[in-house]
């Protein structure tokens, strides 16, 4: 009995949490300006240091035994896109150069 207390409990205060992710209704929310708003920029970062593994060594592979002290990172950054216009904006594919 006591776990199916605790089970509505949860379920009930769950959903409450759900519930409040935007105060925004109505008119407020339909003109809102995500622009006019500051925001923090995320930065992409990649890893440069990876295995070619195949067959039975990737198979078997472990990343948590993993003993490569030296992690390189590299900040991901395109510009090309920003100089193109109409279609092939439109159309860009990054993973194609």
């Amino acid at each position: 009995m006591k776990n199916l207390i605790w089970i509505l409990v949860i379920m009930v205060g769950s959903s409450m949490v759900a519930q409040t992710k935007n105060n925004l209704q109505g008119p407020e929310a339909k003109n809102y300006k995500p622009w006019q708003h500051k925001t923090e920029s995320t930065t992409v970062v990649s890893t440069s240091n990876k295995q070619k593994l195949t067959g039975p060594a990737y198979k078997n592979y472990k990343p948590w035994q993993d003993n490569n002290p030296q992690k390189s990172y590299a900040i991901v950054t395109d510009n090309r896109r920003n100089k193109l216009k109409g279609p092939a904006y439109k159309n860009y594919k990054p993973w194609q150069k």
